[in-house]
């Protein structure tokens, strides 16, 4: 195992009614903004027992966040902050509203002379500090409730890019299951492919005997292959929801990276597909990991022989044939969660690959993976493979 410094301070509420002791998170005489998206908030009641839980305090609201957020509509919330002199964010939404409401944070401590995109350029190694936020998760899928991660688009560019910092971790976040209920199924199917990609990421490398982190990943991703298809056939069973949306939280917040070799090459590949096409994040993983998976085979062998028999019960066959077996599992079960695995399932013939590497290059993501042998020409093949 290798050495790490874990440190996951985000408090979280959890359970059905968590949302009461909300009121006391957050700082009596904080000015609040709250950040949402669409108006599913509002129509599930969601948003209106955020009010009842923060009456008596100074609120105000921001909505528009768009799936994969963009800089443009942020720097208008960044503008608000500014303007109401607000110190404290909560967001209310799923991922993309978490992810745009840290960039808030950062960007509206940024100084006023300085283009707040430099936060996406430098990786967020230049936050020095951010206003404080919490959240009151309704889709989970991202993780971002619970780490300091967060990743934001720009049209006028066509760029996606991440950031990183200690500043932008979520004091607290609200997981109550129920809030799950009402997701369109697209929805849930996304989440749980993406929950399932971050343990993969953390996951599908090379073994450093890091025992408790390998058997917590296998934990995460059997109960998401057994609860996904059960969340779409029964919407409103308690339990099926609970173990997902722990299940998310639990596959980003840090622990089952800990002292173990990251991957992380399908996110990026990923990211490129939805700043040039629109794909929802979750598709562009389901294009991407089965392929990726094939093309690094060799130098993922053990691991996938572990993930083979530990997560898919895979026994039989040589070491070949298993791992075959086992990226054909990968892909089956995104499909039978209703995502899509191939380009052309998304009307994309493969043409715009030499965009897709030129944009790769273009933000310095030429030696990806977890040996940094994952260049441009390797990047090719596995778009190549996935069409």
């Amino acid at each position: 195992m290798n050495n790490f410094n874990l440190h996951t301070p985000t408090r979280i509420l959890f359970g059905k009614g968590a949302i009461a002791d909300l009121r006391e998170q957050i700082p009596a005489d904080a000015r609040v903004l709250i950040t949402y998206g669409g108006g599913s908030v509002k129509k599930n009641g969601v948003l209106d027992q955020v009010y009842d839980a923060l009456t008596g305090m100074e609120v105000h609201e921001f909505s528009g966040i768009e799936p994969n957020p963009t800089y443009e509509t942020l720097m208008k919330a960044v503008d608000q902050v500014r303007q109401q002199k607000i110190d404290f964010l909560l967001a209310v939404g799923g991922g993309s509203v978490l992810d745009g409401t840290k960039f808030i944070a950062a960007a509206a401590r940024y100084p006023e002379n300085v283009d707040p995109w430099q936060i996406l350029e430098n990786s967020g190694s230049e936050i020095h500090s951010a206003i404080a936020l919490g959240s009151v998760l309704t889709l989970p899928a991202t993780g971002s409730e619970s780490n300091q991660g967060a990743v934001i688009s720009r049209r006028t560019t066509g760029d996606k890019q991440a950031f990183k910092s200690p500043y932008v971790q979520p004091r607290f976040a609200v997981l109550d299951p129920v809030y799950t209920y009402t997701l369109p199924p697209r929805q849930v199917a996304n989440g749980v492919v993406d929950a399932f990609v971050h343990t993969v990421e953390q996951y599908l490398t090379w073994p450093v005997n890091a025992k408790i982190q390998d058997r917590f990943a296998e934990g995460i991703l059997q109960t998401l292959v057994e609860e996904g298809p059960r969340a779409l056939d029964e919407p409103e069973n308690y339990d099926v929801r609970a173990n997902l949306m722990w299940g998310a939280t639990m596959a980003l917040n840090g622990l089952i990276g800990a002292g173990v070799p990251q991957d992380w090459a399908t996110h990026m590949l990923g990211h490129e597909l939805t700043a040039m096409h629109g794909l929802d994040h979750a598709q562009t993983l389901a294009v991407v990991l089965p392929s990726l998976l094939n093309e690094k085979r060799d130098s993922k062998h053990a691991k996938l022989l572990q993930y083979a028999e530990r997560v898919w019960n895979i026994r039989e066959g040589s070491d070949e044939q298993r791992i075959d077996a086992a990226i054909a599992a990968t892909r089956d079960f995104f499909e039978r969660m209703g995502v899509p695995t191939r380009m052309r399932d998304y009307d994309l013939d493969g043409s715009s690959i030499p965009a897709l590497l030129a944009k790769l290059e273009e933000h310095g993501m030429t030696g990806l993976g977890e040996h940094g042998d994952i260049t441009l020409d390797v990047s090719r093949r596995i778009y190549e493979a996935a069409r």
